[in-house]
């Protein structure tokens, strides 16, 4: 295979050309990644004209809200053997048209049995597409820039809840929450015709035997095209296939890791923060409802700019060192948060440093288990399994998203608002423990060689190799 590309009459070197071709890739795959964040963040905005119209109990708001994670949960347990079946590049496609018809359905829908159809139809696109697009551009990506590239996806999320923000805000003095849900379609089409035109993994040509496709696929995406084909097909012959892999012992710590970090991300409250920024400004002395929203706003805005900084570390920093220090920074800044609610008669001063402590805390998680979880559970299962191994930690994640969601206004009126947060404040710090313990440095190691840190070669999985 050739080292030098031609590129408009000129020669370029391979690396170049490779990450040209890879880049766009990437970013059209991370749509997903926007229509994810859009359509959990633009609920938010659509509820308050949503209950009125159809005059929705709080059950019913409930239903509303939590019919998206019940579609999400559905969908990460389908897609995942789906994925491996069929291809990553065809389920983004799948994703898409689903992502589509669903907003659609909410935006014309003429009653609630409908609504929430359209809901949880939006929840399998978004749960089967949370862990697919990082997947593919995991496989897809040279090692040294994988890290950026598989966390554009996560910089999508966050820049689609913004956009949610945005579009409530926009269609807020009318009231029209149908708009609301439907302007989800545009990215949803960029999507689906963006993706016609990606290739294939090929990985995933691989391990289906389209080897001529796959070395084709492989020489356009990677430098050492011949060394990657090598490895991938001696991984893949030395390798049971099925169920008894994914469970294999090899595996188990692989799968505990995984599902860990996908639980931690979810019960150290991220998403009550994301859900609930609002009530939780409201609970600290800011009564007027539009410094609330904008005081989110600002919450989001720093998820955005964070998760970019995020992106340019993690392939120099490493996985490792951001986790830990994006945690430590959630402990310290819950531990502050409880402190200023267990102040009683809360001053204008400490609402705001109750803004501050909520901008740390989503400083802390876009540099840290924001990214870094949706990466490494792309990067430390074998090719064999890795789409059903990638489901079950989405499954995990997306169930306790679930369960924090339903359970946080319940444990504030149980425990007291600042002890809730201290409540949070204790499991981060046990996160912390369980990575620095178990969770891998896999910044510049191929695929392949990640894996062989798993199954009992010379050097710990803890410990970076060159690949």
């Amino acid at each position: 295979m050739n080292n030098h590309t031609q590129e408009h009459g000129t020669t370029v070197p391979s690396s170049r050309a490779n990450i040209r071709a890879t880049i766009p890739i990437a970013i059209v795959a991370a749509v997903a990644g926007l229509l994810f964040g859009y359509d959990t963040g633009v609920i938010s905005g659509a509820i308050l004209f949503l209950k009125t119209d159809f005059h929705l109990s709080a059950t019913g708001e409930e239903f509303v809200v939590a019919s998206v994670l019940v579609g999400a949960v559905l969908g990460a347990m389908a897609g995942g053997s789906l994925a491996d079946r069929f291809g990553r590049r065809k389920m983004l496609i799948v994703a898409a048209m689903v992502f589509a018809a669903a907003a659609i359905v909410t935006a014309i829908t003429p009653n609630m049995g409908i609504l929430i159809a359209g809901r949880i139809g939006i929840g399998l696109a978004i749960g089967s597409a949370s862990f697919t697009a990082p997947l593919y551009i995991s496989e897809i990506a040279p090692a040294r820039i994988r890290g950026a590239l598989v966390s554009l996806n996560q910089l999508a999320i966050t820049s689609g809840i913004v956009v949610a923000y945005l579009v409530d805000f926009l269609f807020a003095k009318s009231g029209d929450w149908r708009a609301m849900f439907g302007f989800a379609v545009i990215p949803a089409a960029i999507l689906l015709i963006g993706m016609l035109f990606m290739p294939k993994s090929p990985r995933w040509l691989m391990s289906r035997g389209l080897q001529e496709e796959a070395d084709k696929a492989m020489e356009r995406l990677h430098e050492n095209a011949d060394k990657e084909v090598t490895e991938v097909a001696q991984d893949l012959a030395s390798k049971p296939t099925g169920i008894v892999k994914l469970w294999s012992p090899v595996l188990r710590l692989a799968l505990i890791v995984g599902i860990g970090l996908a639980i931690f991300q979810q019960i150290t409250g991220i998403n009550t923060i994301i859900y609930y920024a609002p009530t939780i400004f409201e609970m600290a002395g800011i009564h007027s409802a539009a410094v609330a929203i904008l005081a989110t706003f600002g919450v989001g805005i720093v998820n955005v700019v964070m998760t970019i900084v995020a992106i340019r570390l993690i392939d120099k920093a490493g996985r490792r060192p951001l986790l830990l220090i994006g945690t430590a920074g959630m402990v310290i800044s819950l531990g502050a948060l409880g402190l200023v609610f267990h102040l009683h008669n809360i001053s204008g001063a400490l609402a705001w440093i109750t803004l501050g402590s909520l901008m740390v805390y989503v400083a802390s998680f876009a540099i840290g288990l924001g990214p870094v979880f949706w990466l490494l559970i792309s990067e430390i299962y074998p090719l064999i399994v890795r789409g059903r191994a990638m489901s079950l930690a989405t499954i995990m994640n997306w169930a306790a998203n679930l369960l924090v969601t339903l359970t946080f206004l319940s444990l504030i009126q149980w425990a007291g608002r600042g002890n809730t947060f201290w409540i949070y404040g204790v499991i981060g710090i046990g996160t912390w423990v369980f990575i620095y313990k178990l969770v891998p440095e896999t910044k510049g190691r191929s695929l392949e060689s990640i894996e062989q840190g798993w199954s009992g070669a010379k050097h710990s999985p803890q410990e970076p190799t060159s690949s």
